[in-house]
């Protein structure tokens, strides 16, 4: 499975502690930032990784920033993504169970190394349960 990782300037340090844990178990492609540029926009690495993510089954996307916000509104405007915007593992787990997310968003400012790798962990290990309710939820997000 590949993970494409993307943040801006405020998720920077998180992203490169996550992408060094992350590559001891998967194929990763950093999108961005590659240094910490203050003046950097969240939506362009956001975007890059939704396209990547919009294109493909077997992949997932994490994003950060500070609020982790921007880069959830942002990779949600594009097709065939459900990004959550993770606050803690049994969250992320029932988003994974019931939504099927493919990107994880997460709020440097607010969340710690320690609680963002838990959250990662939940969302990559936690398997969708395609019961009809589910299903039947996600095609009508689809369609609008």
């Amino acid at each position: 499975m590949k993970i494409y990782l993307g943040a801006d300037h405020r998720g920077f340090q998180l992203k490169e502690e996550l992408k060094q844990i992350l590559q001891k178990n998967y194929e990763v492609e950093d999108c961005g930032a590659f240094e910490k540029v203050e003046s950097d926009d969240y939506t362009d690495y956001a975007k890059i990784v939704a396209e990547k993510v919009s294109t493909s089954s077997d992949c997932f996307g994490i994003v950060i920033c500070g609020s982790g916000v921007g880069v959830d509104v942002t990779v949600n405007k594009f097709a065939n993504i459900r990004c959550g915007l993770g606050f803690n593992q049994e969250q992320i787990k029932k988003a994974r169970q019931d939504d099927d997310i493919n990107i994880l968003a997460l709020a440097s400012d607010f969340t710690t190394f320690d609680v963002a790798k838990e959250i990662v962990e939940a969302f990559l290990k936690t398997e969708f349960e395609p019961s009809e309710n589910h299903k039947r939820r996600i095609e009508k997000i689809s369609q609008l």
